[in-house]
């Protein structure tokens, strides 16, 4: 099987200055254009588990046990969006695993997500955005803050989003 992801004619894949490489616009790239969709094999967290040390983080989340992405090491650069963290981004989700233009995007501007959009796991780590409004640490659970649930209303992935209406009716 012959598995990829899906990314835009107006974007390329090139050195990133946030972090290793990056996706970037080609061409101007309108609000709510779709930039790409995720692409993988359904992997259970304790698959997961197993063979991370060959994907790296190269996967998906999609819900509490479940993970889009690689199972093996030469599938990684057909999946991998190279969407690097910005803390103000300009790509955000619609629905579960397709990838949209937040705001229009210039040519030659590089193609960011917060994870806090998308990620619900245990980690912290330095951030590399150098943006005005830069956290410095970026945490598995950002997506709980209610200052990042109101500036992302309506680009979380599905799977976060339902976390959100959850705890907000709860």
């Amino acid at each position: 099987m012959n598995i990829k992801s899906y990314l835009s004619p107006k974007t390329r894949v090139k050195k990133s200055l946030i972090e290793g490489r990056g996706l970037f616009g080609i061409r101007q790239i309108k609000k709510g254009e779709l930039v790409g969709i995720k692409g993988g094999h359904i992997i259970g967290w304790k698959t997961l588990q197993r063979i991370r040390h060959l994907i790296g983080d190269s996967y998906f989340q999609i819900d509490d046990d479940f993970v889009i992405g690689p199972l093996k090491s030469n599938e990684v650069g057909k999946i991998m969006m190279f969407l690097n963290h910005s803390c103000n981004p300009n790509i955000g989700v619609r629905g579960e695993i397709t990838f949209v233009a937040m705001r229009d995007i210039k040519a030659e501007e590089e193609l960011t997500i917060d994870y806090a959009m998308v990620d619900n796991d245990i980690y912290k780590t330095k951030c590399n955005c150098a943006q005005k409004n830069c956290r410095k640490i970026i945490a598995g659970k950002d997506w709980q803050k209610k200052t990042l649930q109101k500036k992302y209303r309506g680009y979380f992935s599905r799977y976060i989003q339902d976390k959100i209406d959850k705890i907000s009716v709860g």
